[in-house]
């Protein structure tokens, strides 16, 4: 789950400024978490604690109302009631990454993400999104390869993994659907060859950055079994100490012994 809270936190720079390259200095003085990270620690905390997922996105929203919200989960963590609103963005998918580190089965991982997804983003393509990258990041922690992380993705939810990103870059624009992102954010994690790359690969696409960049961060996470330490650390000192608590304690209880 850090790294893609790192993801988050180094791509946060570059959502309204983007770049077509992958130097650049990873952290910045303007560099903070966003609401990529504040509803992946919202469904970290309600895998800790078994409480329900929509109260906990509800008051993770109220106590970071200024992260970054879209319009559309602005306006639902605001009603009264609960009623998804048919969302296929890729909201559902930056914040699944919890769900991939802590379940024991591909069928369950698979079953939770829909769970994690469908409470706001109950159109099929924002579920497929949640679930295409809580599976990478199992089938990455559990010793599955690049390859066979690219096969099951493109077999199991139709995602055109066979462009690479020098194909894509030029033409690539801001797209904050699942559809248009999360294939590319995965695309970045598997050209990458450490943890960094893959962060900085899925910046270069000069999309969603910080949104991208936690997709391939947790994935990246997963398979190279952590975050460096010059990445990990400034992050978690970027958080502040409600969210860095989360962040410890669920990875104390599912990374730890990973």
């Amino acid at each position: 789950m850090l790294g893609a809270i790192a993801g988050d936190v180094i791509g946060s720079v570059f959502e309204a400024n983007p770049i077509k390259a992958t130097f650049f200095p990873l952290f910045h003085d303007r560099c903070r978490f966003t609401d990529d990270t504040v509803l992946t620690v919202a469904l970290a905390e309600s895998i800790l604690e078994g409480t329900p997922y929509v109260s906990l996105l509800k008051s993770y929203y109220r106590r970071y109302p200024k992260a970054g919200f879209g319009g559309s989960f602005h306006h639902w963590a605001l009603a009264p009631g609960a009623e998804p609103y048919n969302s296929f963005g890729n909201g559902s998918a930056m914040r699944v990454s919890p769900v991939g580190f802590a379940y024991d089965s591909l069928d369950e991982v698979l079953d939770r993400a829909r769970e994690s997804a469908e409470v706001t983003h109950n159109h099929p393509e924002g579920i497929k999104g949640a679930q295409a990258v809580a599976a990478s990041i199992f089938l990455a922690r559990t010793g599955s390869t690049k390859d066979e992380i690219r096969d099951y993705v493109a077999k199991t939810f139709d995602y055109d993994l066979d462009r690479t990103l020098d194909e894509i870059r030029p033409r690539y624009a801001f797209d904050v659907t699942c559809q248009g992102s999360v294939p590319e954010a995965i695309l970045a994690f598997l050209e990458s060859t450490d943890f960094e790359h893959a962060v900085r690969l899925a910046i270069s696409l000069g999309g969603d950055a910080d949104t991208q960049a936690c997709i391939a961060g947790g994935i990246a996470h997963a398979f190279h079994r952590g975050v460096p330490a010059e990445i990990s650390e400034p992050v978690l000192e970027i958080l502040d100490e409600p969210l860095a608590e989360v962040v410890r304690r669920f990875q104390e209880r599912y990374e730890a012994a990973r």
